[in-house]
């Protein structure tokens, strides 16, 4: 069976483009929408992905219209392909029905790895240069030296727990011991 899907990003916009192609590639329904593709949330893409069965295709008019990020759209690609579902986009003329169209689909999803690859190297990267600044990354000491150093002192009298002191700088044992550690070197 061919499903259409058509969607607009806002509701003053309209759909007849869409619908006169999908109508034209002969799908026996069509489901439409006007939301933004930002969002994996849209109901009428929902009930697309959930109705289609092996055997089946979705047909969109742009590549686009199924989602903006690449990611999102090979997203939705694997999840097609896994339940043995077709694709067709007629405007980028990608079809994975076909061999060409299999192929053009995994050069989408090479291109997605390289991209996440290329975040993360960027991000690694980034952190090392801020370290070689000085910067530390991670959240705030709770105690400052000071504060440690005056929790030691509290700690010398032998009827003062652990726990009073805790509770008296407003941090957990845990956080005091950790705290009284990392000023042991």
């Amino acid at each position: 069976m061919k499903i259409g899907y058509a969607r607009v990003s806002t509701g003053n916009q309209d759909t007849a483009l869409q619908m006169d192609a999908l109508e034209a590639a002969d799908c026996e329904r069509i489901y439409q929408e006007a939301f933004s593709g930002k969002s994996r949330q849209r109901v009428e893409l929902t009930r697309v992905l959930e109705m289609l069965r092996a055997g089946d295709t979705l047909i969109v008019w742009r590549l686009d219209r199924l989602g903006r990020s690449l990611k999102d759209l090979v997203e939705i690609m694997s999840e097609l392909e896994q339940r043995q579902v077709g694709f067709r986009s007629l405007t980028e003329s990608v079809d994975t029905t076909t061999a060409g169209g299999k192929l053009v689909f995994h050069l989408f999803g090479a291109l997605a790895e390289f991209e996440r690859s290329l975040i993360q190297e960027r991000t690694k990267a980034g952190l090392d240069a801020a370290r070689a600044r000085g910067r530390r990354g991670g959240r705030p000491q709770k105690l400052n030296v000071t504060q440690i150093r005056m929790a030691r002192a509290m700690l010398l009298d032998e009827e003062t727990t652990k726990a009073q002191v805790a509770k008296h700088f407003g941090v957990s044992r845990p956080t005091l011991n950790k705290a009284l550690s990392s000023l042991n070197g």
